[in-house]
């Protein structure tokens, strides 16, 4: 009994051990693409890419919104014409991408250089679709910093050129929950990204130097 113990216990921090490796590689191997806002040396930026992050009712959350503000100051600076907005709309009653096109709208965003991905299920499935369905080769990604590692070093895997701007002006609640909840989730990416499994839907290619309204559904 102390034998078969000993050896769970070796097990478990055998496992504990994998698990931080990873996360502590993810990190290191992308923090060097993350980028101030006002930084103006990289050119030729296909889209900004702003990952959905849940909406209440008709709005965007604090974090979404968040989110939104600063790829609309990009946007505004010029870094990029064009923006997408992925997020979950696998529900008619729930719908990410139309919120925040709205929002945007709202701020000044012209309507044709806002893209919408319907199918943004995840951080990996928004990445996939974006280089595949939107054409997408140089980005700046547009998320909290918690999150802007795993996004970046999905999109290095899939081969698409990418940098991030955080987006973290205020606290939220439950930070400390997510930073825990995302060690596993780099994990999880960190294991997708050796197959590259397809997302849950492809479709025709939209190239995102067209005109955005192309994706509207209302």
């Amino acid at each position: 009994m102390y034998k078969v113990l000993k050896y769970i216990i070796i097990f478990i921090i055998v496992i504990i051990l994998i698990v931080l490796s990873i996360n502590f590689y993810v990190i290191m191997s992308t923090k060097e693409q993350i980028i101030k806002s006002t930084e103006s040396n990289i050119e030729n930026i296909d889209c900004i890419l702003v990952l959905g992050a849940g909406i209440w009712g008709d709005r965007p959350s604090p974090m979404l919104e968040d989110r939104l503000l600063q790829a609309i100051q990009l946007y505004n600076n010029g870094i990029a014409s064009k923006v997408i907005m992925s997020g979950d709309h696998g529900r008619k009653e729930y719908d990410e991408v139309n919120t925040m096109k709205e929002y945007a709208i709202e701020k000044g965003v012209l309507s044709e250089n806002i893209f919408m991905d319907h199918a943004g299920f995840s951080s990996y499935e928004s990445i996939y679709r974006a280089k595949e369905i939107f054409n997408c080769k140089k980005i700046i990604i547009v998320t909290q910093k918690y999150h802007l590692y795993r996004a970046l070093y999905i999109a290095n895997q899939l081969g698409i050129e990418a940098y991030g701007v955080n987006s973290d002006p205020r606290q939220y609640m439950g930070s400390t929950y997510r930073e825990l909840r995302e060690i596993l989730a780099r994990n999880k990416d960190f294991v997708k990204c050796i197959f590259k499994p397809e997302p849950t839907y492809l479709g025709e290619t939209i190239p995102v130097s067209g005109n955005g309204d192309i994706t509207n559904d209302k």
